[in-house]
């Protein structure tokens, strides 16, 4: 870093990404900063300057060695690799700079004397560090791929609350498994698939992936299940809506199989209920009659396009944040927000290169089963850019933060041809 930078830096003060600290603080202190920002985004702790943006300067001597191995190598953990190096100003004063990327590994803690019982875990919050909340602290296990939330259990519910069709068609008919044959043997089943969870001296509760797959009514119990839909007239959200619903119920179809033998769905799944529910705001019929004397739809977007996005974001959500999958069909483009950013260092880039990391395993494995999702996992690389480059002319467009994973889709101009 320059001189020029580092001044730059200095006069805007301390904020999300920057950190003053004197050179005489005690470990746990600059350990407590540099967790905070590997938790978040990265960020920089400048060494030698007082909060208010005065310079001070380095007076420790060796402070490399000690921000190494002390702070990094003994006080924050797991192991996390800075950036460091010292600038030279006019007059002989030197500044600090230590360089925090995001953490791949999270949570990042601050421990205290060596001692594993005692771990803090920080987050940046504007320009403070502060301890992780419950809710924080859950987030970070499950970017750090140390928590699938999705086997986290629900309080009050039960193995009444899921559907005894569905349950014995996908052990039935999709795995070819034997049906329990009373609720004891049921327990012991979905418990050893994931669907419920034991419990010490208690009857087995159902976990989210259970409920969220096979329950009667998922958001009964867990309010942020199902998907929030709106749409509006206009390019913008106007206080009046052409359509506002939350849509609810088991993300997995009911099959059953015909006296031919032909199986078909008896009941919709959540995917199918949304796309009924969407169908006029997303497509048309247009004004000319064709074979049969019937009107040809014409969709607005690729109908497998939006499929993989609305089951991208529900198979790939982060179940610790309290938000439902959201869907808003505006004229020009319909977004699809998963809550929850991307996890274990996965970033757009990579996700659009092909790369893989499930967040919810027993979701993907189970949509997987119904053919819900591609078995290979490439459904962004493979069907959603290339059917919206071919479709519109335009490129789907890819947004992550903290809090959420955002598919743009733009709507096929008017004026084209329907292919």
């Amino acid at each position: 870093m320059t001189p020029e930078a580092l001044l730059q830096l200095i006069r805007q003060g301390e904020n999300s990404g920057v950190e003053f600290k004197r050179d005489d603080l005690r470990p746990e202190q600059l350990a407590r900063e540099v967790v905070a920002f590997a938790n978040f985004q990265g960020g920089r702790v400048l060494i030698g300057v007082e909060d208010e943006g005065t310079l001070s300067g380095i007076q420790r001597p060796d402070l490399e060695h000690w921000v190494m191995d002390t702070v990094f190598g003994r006080t924050v953990h797991p192991q996390l690799l800075p950036y460091y190096e010292v600038v030279f100003l006019d007059g002989g004063m030197q500044v600090a700079v230590v360089t925090v990327l995001p953490g791949t590994a999270k949570p990042y803690v601050v421990r205290h004397h060596q001692r594993e019982d005692i771990e803090d875990i920080y987050v940046r919050v504007g320009s403070t560090s502060r301890l992780a909340t419950r809710e924080q602290q859950a987030a970070l296990f499950a970017a750090g791929g140390l928590l699938h939330a999705e086997l986290l259990p629900v309080s009050g519910s039960a193995l009444a609350d899921l559907d005894r069709a569905r349950l014995t068609d996908y052990l039935g008919r999709v795995l070819t498994d034997e049906i329990p044959q009373d609720e004891a043997a049921w327990l012991e089943r979905l418990c050893g698939l994931g669907f419920m969870a034991e419990r010490t001296d208690e009857v087995p509760v159902c976990t989210i992936a259970g409920l969220v797959l096979f329950a009667h009514r998922p958001r009964r119990l867990l309010r942020q299940a199902g998907v929030r839909w709106m749409a509006f007239r206009g390019n913008d959200m106007d206080y009046q809506s052409l359509d506002d619903a939350v849509l609810d119920g088991p993300l997995v179809g009911l099959w059953a199989t015909a006296g031919t033998g032909q199986v078909y769905r008896a009941q919709p799944g959540l995917i199918e209920s949304f796309s009924e529910r969407a169908q006029p705001f997303l497509s048309h019929e247009s004004a000319e009659l064709v074979e049969g004397l019937r009107r040809e739809r014409r969709w607005h977007y690729p109908p497998d396009a939006v499929r993989e996005s609305l089951l991208n974001a529900l198979a790939h959500r982060d179940w610790t944040r309290p938000a439902e999958v959201e869907v808003v069909s505006y004229c020009n483009r319909l977004t699809v927000t998963s809550p929850g950013g991307l996890q274990n260092g996965m970033t757009i880039t990579k996700m659009l290169a092909g790369q893989r990391s499930a967040r919810n395993p027993i979701l993907v494995g189970v949509l997987r089963d119904y053919g819900y999702v591609d078995a290979r996992g490439m459904g962004v690389r493979r069907k959603i850019v290339p059917l919206i480059r071919e479709y519109t002319g335009s490129e789907a467009v890819f947004e992550a933060s903290d809090d959420f994973l955002r598919t743009t889709l733009p709507a096929r101009p008017p004026q084209w041809p329907n292919p």
